[in-house]
């Protein structure tokens, strides 16, 4: 379980401001990422019509999701991957546990997952709910793999130790690997990490993955990465266990190009990145790698409530690239930890709310100045700001009827802020007391309280002109006469 949760947003974001180590460590990583980004996609036509076609796609196979579902499950099962459904994380965990007990592990040593990059597996909370089973996960990603050494978590969907520079990283290293010569060159940090991971991939009896695109047409499951351990993950061990959200399948193969094209632009700069696997089944006979069994959970958690509602649904257009957490300027000041959520910035102040409830994340969907930066850099043009204003009026009204109502509902709402929003409609709605009030709101502008709650921790003040401009009329219409 995470040290932070997103009950204590405000908290730690004013930890996270207060740490001028780690405000220069985003700073300049979130820099170097949008310059990346603007290189790739240097000319503008080209962008647009990239992020129109990916956002089609994403729209259209939303709109098939429950049959394109079927048609992967049918697809996957005839190529020999065996498909299972899970409706929340317990679920998910007790498949994954169900699968590990029936896989043998060739030694005396607790049974050892090695894992490839995954957010979902970090949704579930996997690597916590296995170890309680005498199960290991450990995590083959660079990133993962250090902040699993410090006992932390991600701070990014792509980048998940982002947050540390290359001398933490060292002092990680120097704290938990017998025989470390600290160093600050990347290129020796790199192959440290490499060298302990490589005779985990050979003994490993279980590999687990995300997935990108799962191609409904062929039953294919489609991975990107750059630092070869995803294909090391589902190739070496004997099984391989692939996890992810409902809302990645896509309609064709035809369809993976252009959302590729769109995410490895948008997430780290790339025209394409380092490897791309594609998977369809299992080992077959006289193939000499492989795994011997592959196993698909397809998680709902929450996801089929955003579905249902056709505002709620483009949140799950998300391809995972983080552009929009590397272009907002809350993120980018406070980092991915403060949120408390797996997944941080933008994206997550309106996944969240989906997986864990209003109620838990009522403070994130706030936390923007709903600038539009993440939707003018989002490649499956999500409308987020729009999206957020929604969600906030989730948390303080009832839902509209033939809508699945979100867990937590209302639970922003305040007696108080509903009296005064009434009394204002009162007075906006009849001319009389309005005049009386803002000649009165003139009368007592010294007087005034100099905070207004939290309002005004960032915000100057409001104080009522002397007059208003219908007094100010008046009075010159008198003047006249």
């Amino acid at each position: 379980m995470s040290k932070y949760q997103p009950e204590y947003f405000h908290q730690q974001a004013a930890d996270a401001l207060a740490n001028p180590q780690l405000r220069q460590n985003f700073r300049g990583a979130m820099d170097y990422l949008q310059d990346k980004r603007k290189a790739a996609f240097a000319d503008a036509k080209e962008e647009s019509a990239i992020r129109d076609k990916a956002e089609a796609i994403r729209q259209r196979c939303l709109r098939k999701l429950p049959e394109l579902l079927e048609q992967l499950e049918a697809n996957c099962t005839a190529n020999g991957i065996q498909v299972h459904w899970a409706e929340n994380a317990e679920d998910a965990n007790a498949l994954f546990l169900s699968i590990a007990q029936s896989v043998h592990s060739p030694s005396d040593q607790p049974l050892l997952m090695i894992k490839g990059k995954s957010m979902v597996s970090e949704e579930i909370n996997l690597n916590q709910q296995m170890a309680r089973h005498d199960i290991q996960c450990l995590e083959s990603d660079m990133g993962e793999y250090i902040i699993q050494l410090d006992g932390d978590t991600p701070s990014h969907i792509i980048m998940p130790a982002i947050h540390k520079n290359k001398q933490q990283v060292s002092d990680t290293f120097a704290g938990h690997l017998d025989g470390f010569t600290p160093t600050t060159d990347v290129d020796a940090l790199i192959q440290t990490g490499r060298q302990q991971l490589r005779e985990k991939f050979r003994t490993a009896p279980i590999g687990v993955s995300g997935v990108n695109f799962a191609v409904a047409e062929t039953g294919t499951l489609c991975l990107v990465e750059n630092e070869g351990n995803g294909r090391m993950c589902t190739t070496v061990p004997d099984t391989h266990i692939a996890v992810t959200g409902i809302e990645k399948v896509v309609e064709f193969l035809s369809d993976v190009p252009p959302l590729y094209s769109a995410l490895t632009r948008s997430a780290t700069g790339q025209a394409i990145t380092t490897y791309f696997n594609m998977i369809s089944s299992p080992r077959k006979p006289g193939e000499l790698d492989g795994p011997k069994a592959v196993h698909l959970i397809l998680l709902d958690n929450g996801r089929t409530q955003a579905y249902h509602d056709n505002e709620t649904r483009q949140t799950l257009q998300c391809i995972r690239c983080g552009a929009c957490m590397n272009h907002c300027p809350v993120y980018t000041r406070i980092g991915g930890h403060a949120y408390g959520t797996v997944y941080p910035g933008p994206i997550g102040k309106i996944l969240s709310p989906h997986l864990l409830g209003l109620e838990a994340t009522q403070d994130l969907v706030t936390a923007s100045s709903l600038c539009g930066a993440c939707e003018e850099v989002c490649p499956v043009r999500i409308p987020i700001p729009s999206l957020l204003q929604r969600l906030r009026h989730d948390a303080k009204l009832a839902q509209e009827p033939g809508h699945l109502p979100l867990r937590g509902q209302q639970c922003a709402a305040s007696k108080t802020e509903q009296i005064m929003m009434k009394a204002f409609t009162l007075a906006a709605t009849h001319a009389p007391l309005y005049h009386s009030g803002t000649w009165l709101a003139g009368q007592v502008r010294n007087w005034l309280p100099a905070r207004f709650g939290s309002w005004t921790q960032c915000r100057t003040p409001p104080k009522p002109a002397a007059l208003s401009f219908h007094h100010l009329m008046k009075k010159k219409q008198k003047g006249q006469q």
